[in-house]
């Protein structure tokens, strides 16, 4: 039978197994998942109107999709509303 003290250490060393499993699975996610953070600086918005689409707005604006969208952050296409404000013309830090 094993003696109570080898219980315990093999138990700490499962547990710090467990332990280095996760920290390495969550900084491979986080680095993997994330992007450099960027500031936008939005020197120029425009309204939506009614019927306005994101590609009618930035191709009115001479903007490619990748450019629109990094500089309208979070912004959810398929629910544009009249009045928001969509920026068409920003740099990113």
């Amino acid at each position: 039978m094993a003696k109570p003290n080898d219980k315990v250490l093999s138990f700490i060393l499962i547990l710090s197994l467990l332990l280095f499993i996760t920290l390495v699975e969550s900084k491979i996610t986080i680095h993997e998942g994330s992007s450099p953070k960027s500031e936008i600086e939005c020197s120029k918005v425009v309204n939506v109107k009614d019927g306005d689409t994101c590609f009618d707005v930035s191709h009115t604006f001479g903007l490619g999709s990748d450019e629109f969208n990094a500089i309208n952050p979070n912004l959810n296409c398929t629910a544009l509303f009249v009045g928001q404000w969509l920026c068409v013309d920003g740099t990113l830090f």
